[in-house]
C-alpha cells in the first residue's frame, strides 16, 4: 500500500528541491474573504501574496493545506468526493510560470524518484482560445515536449480551464488539467475524452497571466502568478487502485463504525454508501471543532454546515444499526490518524469530544420527535417522506425501511422531486457563498481592513489582555469581527470601544510594517494569530504598527493613515459560540 503521509511528505520534499519554502497549513476558517465559508484551496490564505504583498517564504511556497467544500455534500459516498480533504499545492509569486509549472508536474508525477506513475494513462487539457484570449500553445507544446501525445490533450473552452476573475474584475488566466487512467490499463482509449469518469482529474495548475477590467477587457498581468492543486486523497487512491475511501487514512475509521455497527463494509451498496458517509462527516466535523480558530454548530453560516455533516453521520449511522452515541469515538480515530501532522487536532481534543457530544444529544431527541410523528401517520407519500427528511433528518432509506414494517408504500419519484427543488435552491443560496476567489482589496475594504487592529486593541484595553481575535469577515459595507470573551458587553463597555477606536482614527496615526522573525514580533508586542501560521517558517513576518498604539501581524491592504477612515460605529454585538463573542461595525462618513 503506498500510504497518504508518503506522498505527502514526498511532495512537499520535492518542491522544497526545486526552491520552495514549506508552509503550515492556514486554518480552515478564512480571514477577511467572504466569499467562502470555509478554506477550500490552498490559495485562499495566499490571496495578499498573489495580489503583491511579500511572501515571509519568498516568492516560492508549498504546502499540504486542510480544505473543506460542501457545494458537492449529496456526492458524498461516491468513489472520489470528499468534504473535508488535503490539497498539495505549490506557487509561483511573480517567480517561475508555464514551463517549470508544468514541467514539475510531470516530474513529480511520473519519476521513478517520486510517484513513479505510468505517462501512458496520462491525459492533459489546455485553454482552447477564445475571442477574450488566445489558445494556450505555450502550455500545449509544453506536454508536447514531454512525451504526452497530441491525441491525449484536450483543448477546452474556459467552462473547463479557465480560472478566474473571482468578480466581475481581477486577475485570471487558463489552467491547465491532468488526469489518470484509473480503468483497465489494457483498454485505455487512444485519445482523451474528459467526459468518461474513468478519466480521473489529478492536478491542476492555474496561469494568473491577465487582468479583466471593468470594460470586460484582459490585460497582461505585470506579476504572473502560478498556482496549484493536487487532491492528497484521490492521488493517494489512485495509486493504490482503490476508492478514496479505502486508503490508509480512512481505515481506522471504517474499522470503528464496523465494529459499532455489527456489520461489513462491502456487505451491501447500501451499507458502504453509509459507512463512506459517516466517515467523511465524521473527519471533516472532527477538523472543523478541532481547527485553532474554531467553529461550533448552530443554525447559521459555518456552524449551519458543521450541523449539517454531524446529523447526516448520526442518521446513517442509525440506518446501519448503530444504536448508542458514537460521534465521539470516531473522532478519537481521527485524531488519532491526523495528530502528528495537524497536532491542533490533540490541543483541541476536549472541545471536540465536547461539542459532537453535545450534538448528537440534541440530534436524538429530533429524531425520537420524528419516529413519534411518523406513528401517527395514515400513509407516507412523495411528499410526506420529503417532509419528513426536511423537519426531522429522516433520510429515504429510514422512512422506507419503517414504512415498509407498516405496510405503506414510499413515492421515490415525488420525494426525488421534491428534494431536487429543495437543493436547486439551496445551491442558488449558496452558489455566491461557495466560489471562492480573491478577496476585494477596495478602497473601503481597506478601511475597514485597518479598524479592525483597532477594535482589537480597543477590545483588550476594555475587557483585558486575554481577548484573542477568533476570526473576522470584511465586506465594502461593514467588518465582523469575532473575539474571545466569555459574557456579553454591556453598553457602557461597547461605548468605551467604539470611544477608543474613533479617538484613535481623529489622532489621524501613521500606519506602517515591518519584517520582523516571529520572535522580534513577540518582543515588539505583536498580537494576532501568527503563531499557527509562520511559526514553522523560520522567516519572517509582516507587523503592522499603528501609531503606538497597536502592533499586530498581517499580511492585508491597509490605509497609510488612520484619519483615511473617517470613523466607526458598532451596530451590534452577540454570541457566537461558548467563549466567542461577535462585533459587526460599519464606518462613519
Amino acid at each position: 500500500m503506498v500510504w497518504a503521509s508518503e506522498i505527502r511528505n514526498k511532495y512537499l520534499e520535492f518542491f522544497k528541491s526545486k526552491g520552495h519554502t514549506i508552509v503550515p497549513s492556514a486554518s480552515l476558517i478564512p480571514e477577511n474573504d467572504p466569499t467562502v465559508l470555509f478554506t477550500t484551496a490552498g490559495m485562499h490564505p495566499l490571496v495578499p501574496y498573489l495580489l503583491g504583498e511579500v511572501h515571509p517564504g519568498g516568492s516560492r511556497v508549498t504546502s499540504a493545506q486542510k480544505c473543506i467544500r460542501t457545494g458537492d455534500i449529496d456526492e458524498v459516498g461516491d468513489p472520489t468526493h470528499l468534504t473535508f480533504f488535503e490539497m498539495m499545492g505549490n506557487w509561483s509569486f511573480g517567480d517561475y510560470f508555464k514551463k517549470e509549472a508544468i514541467q514539475w508536474s510531470f516530474e513529480f508525477l511520473t519519476s521513478k524518484e517520486w510517484l513513479h506513475m505510468d505517462k501512458n494513462m496520462l491525459a492533459v487539457s489546455v485553454f482552447a482560445g477564445d475571442q477574450d484570449a488566445p489558445f494556450d500553445g505555450e502550455a500545449f507544446e509544453i506536454w508536447k515536449s514531454l512525451g504526452i501525445s497530441e491525441k491525449r490533450i484536450a483543448k477546452l473552452p474556459k467552462k473547463n480551464n479557465w480560472w478566474g476573475p473571482a468578480g466581475e474584475t481581477g486577475p485570471c488566466g487558463p489552467d491547465t488539467e491532468m488526469f489518470y487512467w484509473t480503468g483497465d490499463p489494457n483498454e485505455i482509449p487512444e485519445s482523451f475524452n474528459d467526459d468518461n469518469p474513468l478519466w480521473v482529474e489529478i492536478w491542476n495548475d492555474v496561469f494568473m497571466q491577465y487582468f479583466k477590467d471593468k470594460d470586460g477587457n484582459f490585460e497582461p498581468l505585470k506579476q504572473r502568478n502560478v498556482d496549484t492543486g493536487m487532491g492528497l486523497e484521490r492521488t493517494t487512491a489512485i495509486l493504490n487502485g482503490v476508492s478514496v475511501y479505502e486508503i490508509d487514512t480512512f481505515k481506522p475509521i471504517i474499522e470503528r463504525i464496523e465494529a459499532l455497527s455489527g456489520k461489513q463494509y462491502k456487505e451491501s451498496e447500501e451499507v458502504i454508501k453509509a459507512m463512506r458517509i459517516i466517515a467523511d462527516h465524521v473527519r471533516a466535523a472532527t477538523f472543523i471543532l478541532g481547527d485553532s480558530r474554531g467553529v461550533t454548530p448552530s443554525n447559521v453560516g459555518q456552524g449551519y454546515v458543521l450541523r449539517r455533516i454531524i446529523r447526516r453521520a448520526i442518521r446513517y449511522g442509525k440506518l446501519i444499526g448503530i444504536k448508542d452515541s458514537f460521534m465521539t469515538n470516531l473522532a478519537d480515530a481521527v485524531i488519532e490518524t491526523f495528530k502528528n501532522v495537524y497536532p491542533e487536532l490533540e490541543k483541541n481534543h476536549e472541545t471536540v469530544i465536547r461539542e459532537l457530544s453535545a450534538e448528537e444529544k440534541k440530534f436524538s431527541v429530533a429524531l425520537d420527535k420524528g419516529l413519534k410523528e411518523f406513528s401517527r401517520l395514515t400513509h407516507v407519500d412523495g411528499k410526506v417522506a420529503f417532509d419528513l427528511y426536511q423537519s426531522y433528518g429522516f433520510p429515504i432509506e429510514l422512512t422506507e425501511e419503517l414504512s415498509k414494517e407498516r405496510g405503506f408504500t414510499v413515492d421515490k419519484e415525488l420525494f426525488a422531486a421534491e428534494f431536487k427543488k429543495h437543493q436547486d435552491l439551496s445551491r442558488t443560496a449558496s452558489a455566491g457563498t461557495f466560489k471562492g476567489g480573491l478577496a476585494d482589496n477596495s478602497e473601503e475594504v481597506t478601511k475597514y481592513h485597518t479598524t479592525t487592529h483597532l477594535l482589537h486593541q480597543a477590545l483588550r484595553d476594555v475587557l483585558g489582555p486575554y481577548v484573542e481575535q477568533k476570526g473576522s469577515n470584511i465586506t465594502a459595507e461593514r467588518l465582523r469581527f469575532d473575539f474571545s470573551h466569555s459574557a456579553k458587553m454591556t453598553p457602557e463597555e461597547l461605548a468605551r470601544v467604539e470611544a477608543i477606536v474613533n479617538e484613535n482614527i481623529k489622532k489621524d496615526l501613521p500606519v506602517h510594517f515591518e519584517m520582523l522573525t516571529v520572535d522580534e514580533a513577540k518582543a515588539r508586542g505583536a498580537i494576532g494569530l501568527f503563531e499557527d501560521k509562520y511559526a514553522k517558517l523560520g522567516n519572517k513576518v509582516k507587523v503592522y504598527f499603528i501609531g503606538d498604539y497597536s502592533t499586530e501581524i498581517c499580511g492585508g491592504p491597509h490605509v497609510e493613515h488612520t484619519g483615511q477612515i473617517g470613523g466607526i460605529k458598532i451596530q451590534k454585538e452577540e454570541a457566537v459560540s461558548a467563549g466567542v463573542r461577535r462585533i459587526r461595525a460599519v464606518l462613519q462618513k
